[in-house]
């Protein structure tokens, strides 16, 4: 265990915001890791719920937690504000929401990064569920593909990376709202390669409103700028037009409403997912999306074959 005074060798950093049902069991899967000196470092994004008061008590029983609280800022203010009070050699991140990192995660990524020491982050496979303990998809990723560092890993939750090479590039940039990681990972690579443990190390819940299902609209037009920006860049023109477009994009997402359609898009995402192995599972999902919007057709089509 460390103490307020040790340099851990891992910082783990999570943004959490409302997460006071499945938190315990998230941090326990952090808690629970053998082998690797580390620390946790949540920052508490503005929550209303009892997620203050469990990580006070968890604090209290455990000095590796350390806890940051702010007003709501979102994701990506949150991981700025996490990795800035990140101590050790590397960071790992972790997602609330039910997410879990696997025994034996942070060790294994660990190895990785010592054996290869021109590497600037690594990353595991991933496998997706949902809160009914179905498995939707496992999520692999080839090292290939993440050369140019706008293909992203299995999961953002799921990545280990030097802390000094996270720090000479600039650390996650609050232009962006969502995409966050793709932006990071587009300037880590230049510094050196992105690995892949090949095991699933980090299992992923998700849910009609988390964001890899509800905003994938927004996570395109984002993507869209980090591709200008880092073509800028890697070319030695500035940044600066695209990061400006980012940013408006971001306001715009800070003061979005909540969108029952948005919800239905990713209701549907997980039935289709689901569909496969667990048809009656993802009926209920499909119908969940019809629910929210009546006129979502790839989800009354799917439902359509499985009557």
């Amino acid at each position: 265990m460390t103490t307020e005074y040790s340099s851990p060798l891992v910082s783990v950093v999570m943004g959490v915001r409302n997460s006071a049902d499945s938190l315990p069991s998230t941090l326990a899967s952090l808690t629970d890791q053998l082998g690797v000196d580390f620390e946790i470092v949540v920052v508490n994004d503005g929550s209303s719920d009892a997620t203050g008061e469990i990580l006070a008590d968890l604090a209290g029983q455990d000095a590796r937690l350390r806890v940051v609280t702010r007003p709501g800022q979102g994701l990506t203010r949150s991981l700025i504000d996490g990795c800035a009070f990140a101590r050790g050699t590397f960071i790992a991140r972790q997602d609330a929401g039910g997410d879990r990192s696997l025994p034996g995660r942070l060790a294994r990524q660990v190895y990785c990064l010592e054996e290869h020491p021109e590497a600037s982050l690594c990353s595991s496979h991933a496998r997706l569920v949902v809160p009914e303990g179905a498995t939707a998809a496992i999520n692999t990723v080839d090292e290939t593909t993440l050369a140019d560092g706008l293909t992203g890993p299995a999961y953002h939750g799921s990545v280990m990376m030097r802390r000094s090479t996270y720090e000479q590039a600039g650390g996650y940039r609050a232009a962006f709202y969502y995409a966050q990681d793709i932006d990071l990972w587009s300037r880590m690579v230049e510094l050196g390669p992105h690995l892949v443990v090949p095991e699933v190390l980090y299992e992923a819940t998700l849910s009609p409103d988390s964001i890899s299902g509800s905003r994938r609209q927004e996570q395109q037009q984002f993507h869209a700028l980090i591709v200008g920006a880092t073509q800028a860049r890697r070319s030695g023109d500035s940044e600066q037009p695209w990061l400006a477009e980012a940013e408006a994009l971001s306001e715009r997402c800070r003061h979005a409403p909540r969108n029952p359609l948005r919800e239905a898009a990713g209701a549907y995402f997980i039935g289709a997912c689901l569909l496969d192995e667990h048809p009656d599972l993802a009926r209920s999902y499909l119908l969940q999306a019809v629910k929210l919007n009546p006129w979502h057709w790839k989800a009354r089509l799917k439902l359509s074959r499985l009557r």
